[in-house]
């Protein structure tokens, strides 16, 4: 039982028959029904007006012969016997006709004999005050072996009372209900092999891409993301498969990221260490000469410094990643970009390049976290100064930009001439470990981390990083931070004497 539900098509085919069995069962017995209530309603009805007729039949032959009792008008197999055999056979019943106490006096019924048969007393009775509603359906208290349906017509006309009675043991729906059964099963016999083959046509477009889903899901476990999900329609099964898709080309970019970046942490590492380890043996086992033992120590602090720097840069990388909480707070932003630039004069000098701050107010302040700002400046700077050409220009801008008094954010631009960056590298720049200058010839000292770095900070912040260069002539960086007001000094307290 439990396999039979383990597939979509089995549940939907069990859920279907289901359905359609208590479907058919319903409207067979509503059909069956309606029908046994309208035939029997028409039945009655039939019988009602033969029985009425019969009685105005009977009023006239007697009227016209002269006859004085039910007797003398039915003494013969006459006129009378040939009209009742009619008028039963036109209402498919039987009539009997009774006189005042309930005897039957002549019947088209071939079973029955006149005068061997009577009504009982309580029924004679009930015909005579109220009418003969109360036997609609019955057997007359026992005048029939089985319930029949009647319709009486009492005649209480001076000379002569009678009862006449049309019945038959026909219910209605008996002569119906096969036909019905056996038109309600062939329908349904042939809407439930439609709706099997609509149901497999449906079911199959729905879990064949559900199928291939989970195999591609499998082979995505398995670090194989080539696989692609075919997509047919817009429905939702669609719209999985998009999203299958989607996660499958990210996942490989993220695979291709983590190996690049195992790669490039390997390199980083392996490089300086190995430089270090050669050094220093050469140093203890003496192939390096005294004299030159200082040159080659001061190379081996560069690297330890290189080395120092990958592994803060990680750290920071880490910290920015697990999502660590920034400590948000009001700081004037331009005096911190003329912190970070004093921190660089020596490097600035070097170089003899000419340096352009522009601020549009005195001073702009900032909602942010300072340390983390203050990092991603330092960033952008260094990267300014490390990449302009001897006696080059780097331009410094912190305007405000317009978007409503409460909304209004700080601008920071920092330009640099220089080589600029190729157009097809400019969409990895932010990547994590990626050098523009793939020989590193130019960028020796550099981690690769510094501008991805930046942009997680900002995006952590709910701002963005972007860039622009162009080759040979400039490379232009720009971030916003939200606004706030300066704050208003307090008065100074003046000194009691």
């Amino acid at each position: 039982m439990l396999l039979l539900f383990k597939s979509i098509f089995s549940k939907y085919l069990f859920t279907f028959t289901l359905i359609l069995l208590l479907c058919i069962v319903s409207i067979l017995f509503v059909m069956t029904a309606m029908v046994s209530d309208y035939t029997s309603d028409i039945q009655h009805e039939k019988m009602l007006n033969t029985a009425g007729n019969t009685v105005n039949v009977i009023n006239v032959i007697m009227s016209r012969n002269n006859y004085e009792s039910l007797d003398e008008a039915f003494a013969d197999d006459g006129e009378m016997y040939k009209l009742l055999d009619y008028m039963a056979r036109g209402s498919e019943s039987e009539i009997y006709v009774f006189d005042s106490d309930g005897i039957l006096v002549s019947t088209s019924d071939k079973n029955i004999s006149a005068g061997t048969h009577s009504l009982d007393e309580t029924v004679v009775s009930t015909l005579m005050t109220t009418g003969g509603d109360g036997y609609s359906i019955s057997d007359v208290e026992g005048f029939f072996e089985e319930k029949h349906i009647n319709s009486f017509f009492v005649e209480r006309k001076e000379p002569v009372n009678l009862i006449v009675l049309a019945s038959t043991a026909n219910m209605g729906s008996r002569a119906f209900t096969p036909r019905i059964t056996n038109i309600t099963i062939t329908v349904a016999l042939w809407v439930f092999l439609a709706a099997m083959i609509a149901l497999y046509i449906i079911s199959r477009r729905t879990t064949k891409p559900l199928s291939d889903i989970t195999e591609a899901a499998k082979n995505y476990a398995k670090g194989r993301f080539d696989q692609k999900v075919v997509v047919t329609g817009q429905d939702e099964v669609a719209e999985l498969g998009k999203a299958i898709n989607d996660m499958a080309e990210s996942l490989a970019h993220i695979d291709e990221v983590r190996n690049s970046f195992l790669g490039n942490v390997s390199h980083d590492l392996r490089t300086p260490m190995t430089t270090i380890s050669g050094f220093v043996d050469g140093i203890l086992d003496g192939t390096i000469p005294e004299e030159k033992q200082g040159y080659y120590l001061n190379i081996i602090s560069q690297e330890v410094r290189r080395l120092s720097r990958l592994v803060n840069s990680l750290l920071e990388l880490s910290r920015l990643e697990s999502g660590a909480n920034i400590k948000m707070q009001d700081f004037n932003l331009t005096e911190k970009a003329r912190t970070v630039l004093i921190s660089l004069e020596s490097k600035i000098n070097d170089k003899h390049l000419e340096i352009e701050f522009n601020c549009g107010e005195e001073d702009i302040y900032v909602h942010a976290d300072p340390d983390s700002i203050h990092q991603v400046i330092y960033n952008l700077m260094h990267n300014a100064i490390k990449f302009t050409q001897e006696k080059g220009t780097v331009s410094i801008s912190i305007t405000a930009v317009s978007g409503g008094k409460k909304n209004r954010k700080a601008l920071f631009t920092i330009r640099n001439t220089g080589a600029g960056i190729p157009p097809e590298e400019l969409p990895h720049i932010f990547e994590r470990f990626y050098k523009t200058d793939r020989s590193r010839g130019l960028d020796k000292t550099g981690t690769g981390l510094g501008l991805y770095i930046a942009k997680t900070t900002m995006v952590n912040h709910g701002e963005d990083l972007t860039v622009e260069s162009e080759v040979g002539k400039y490379t232009e960086f720009k971030f916003t931070l939200p606004m706030v007001s300066k704050p208003e000094k307090k008065p100074e307290k003046n000194s009691v004497r």
